[in-house]
C-alpha cells in the first residue's frame, strides 16, 4: 500500500503538466523546459546523487551484474531492431536503448526498501550510480543516432554537462573530498527540482498523444523485451547461472525490469528521436509494471527469496 500511495503521488506531477499543457496550450513550451533540466539542472542532481553517500566498493558485484545483464539486452535489442526495424533508424534507436534506461532511482530503490528495508539501500544506489552512466554514454548515443553520425553521436556524450558532473562527484566520492554543508543545500534544491521538472514535462508530452496515431508495433516490441525477454534473460543468469546471495541477485532483478525512466522522453526530445512515441512507452511500461511487480513479488516469495512487500 505504502508503494502505491509513493507511486500515485510522484503521478501527480504529471497530471500536473498534462494539465498545464491542456490550460496552456502552446504558452508551455517543452522544449525550453527539457534544455534548462539537461543543462543545468540534471548536472546538479547527478552531482547530488553521487556525493551524497559514500560510495562501498566492496558492493561491486551488484552494479557489475546489473551493467553486464543491461549490456547482453541491448544487444539482443539491437538484433530485434535491426530484424523488425530495418528502415526506420530512430525507432531502431529506441528499441535498442529505451528498455534499458529504466527508473531505478524513484521507483527503485522504494520497492528494494520494501522488500529488504534499509539493507537495500548501498546496493540499489550502487546501481542507480551505474544507470546514471549507461543513461549519458549509451542513452545519448542511440537517441542521437536517430538524426546524427555515429561522430556526432560521440560527441554529444561529451558534450552534455551531466556525464562531467557525474564524474567529478565520483572522483570527489573516491578520494573523500566533501563539500561545505551550506553547499549541499542548493545542490539538493536543484536535485528534487530536476524531478519535478522531468516528471512536469512528461505529463506535457503525455497531453500531445493522440490514440490514433500510437504505434503499436513499436509499443508492442519494447513491452515483449521489457517484461518478457529481459526478466527471462535476467532470472536465467541471476538464479540459474550466478551464486549470489538471493537479497542481492534479486535487487539487481528488481532494477532490470522497473519501468522505463522519464529521461528517455528528455532524451528523444532533445535529439528529436520520435519524443511523443517514446512518452507513450514510458507510461504503458509504468502502467504495466504495477500488476507485473505484484506477480513477480508472488513468485519471489513462492520461491521463498524474499517475503511479500
Amino acid at each position: 500500500m505504502t508503494i502505491a500511495i509513493s507511486i500515485l503521488s510522484i503521478y501527480a506531477f504529471i497530471f500536473l503538466g498534462f494539465m498545464a499543457k491542456r490550460m496552456l496550450k502552446e504558452e508551455m513550451n517543452e522544449k525550453g523546459m527539457i534544455l534548462l533540466s539537461i543543462y543545468f539542472l540534471q548536472p546538479m542532481l547527478s552531482f547530488w546523487g553521487l556525493s551524497s553517500r559514500p560510495i562501498e566498493f566492496s558492493l561491486l558485484e551488484a552494479p557489475f551484474w546489473y551493467l553486464t545483464i543491461s549490456l547482453i539486452c541491448v544487444l539482443i535489442s539491437s538484433l530485434i531492431a535491426f530484424i523488425f526495424f530495418k528502415e526506420d533508424i530512430k525507432e531502431k534507436s529506441i528499441i535498442t536503448i529505451c528498455v534499458i534506461i529504466g527508473n531505478t532511482g524513484n521507483l527503485g530503490i522504494p520497492l528494494g526498501i520494501a522488500l529488504f528495508g534499509d539493507a537495500s539501500i548501498l546496493y540499489m544506489s550502487m546501481i542507480n550510480i551505474t544507470n546514471v552512466f549507461i543513461v549519458y554514454t549509451l542513452g545519448v548515443f542511440f537517441y542521437s543516432r536517430g538524426n546524427f553520425s555515429i561522430k556526432q553521436s560521440l560527441f554529444n556524450i561529451i558534450k552534455l554537462p551531466v556525464i562531467w558532473f557525474a564524474s567529478l562527484a565520483l572522483l570527489m566520492n573516491i578520494f573523500e573530498i566533501h563539500l561545505h554543508p551550506a553547499m549541499r543545500i542548493p545542490l539538493e534544491m536543484g536535485a528534487y527540482c530536476t524531478m519535478v521538472i522531468q516528471l512536469v514535462i512528461f505529463g506535457m508530452y503525455l497531453y500531445n498523444i493522440k490514440l490514433r496515431s500510437i504505434n503499436t508495433k513499436l509499443l508492442l516490441h519494447v513491452s515483449v523485451i521489457k517484461f518478457v525477454i529481459t526478466p527471462l534473460i535476467a532470472g536465467w543468469i541471476l538464479y540459474g547461472l550466478l551464486d549470489l546471495e538471493p537479497m542481492v541477485a534479486t535487487l539487481i532483478f528488481i532494477e532490470l525490469i522497473v519501468p522505463l525512466a522519464v529521461t528517455n522522453v528528455n532524451l528523444a526530445a532533445l535529439y528529436e528521436c520520435k519524443p511523443l512515441d517514446v512518452t507513450l512507452l514510458v507510461f504503458f511500461t509504468s502502467l504495466v509494471f504495477i500488476p507485473f511487480f505484484i506477480l513477480i513479488s508472488n513468485l519471489l516469495h513462492y520461491l521463498n527469496i524474499v517475503s511479500m512487500p
